[in-house]
């Protein structure tokens, strides 16, 4: 699966979402700021995102995806 067919999956799921990926095909990593995040425990954003992929996963045409998710306050804190 190509990066940017991820990248708008993401970002088709999470309207307004900050979508970074990086992979090599099958190994992807992602760093995803969005607003939506806000409140949510880290578990439950890593859900919300792999919800945006569903059957990818299933048909392993992603094997791994590591993420890494902000709320665009959070975003701020780590790029200072």
């Amino acid at each position: 699966m190509e990066i940017s067919e991820i990248q708008q999956l993401i970002q088709a799921g999470l309207p307004g979402a900050e979508v970074q990926i990086d992979g090599d095909g099958s190994h992807f990593n992602a760093h995803i700021i969005y607003e939506g995040f806000e409140g949510k425990t880290l578990i439950k954003q890593h859900q919300m995102v792999y919800a945006t992929l569903g059957e990818h996963f299933q048909t392993n045409a992603i094997h791994a995806l590591s993420l890494k998710t902000y709320t665009p306050e959070q975003w701020k804190k780590v790029i200072k």
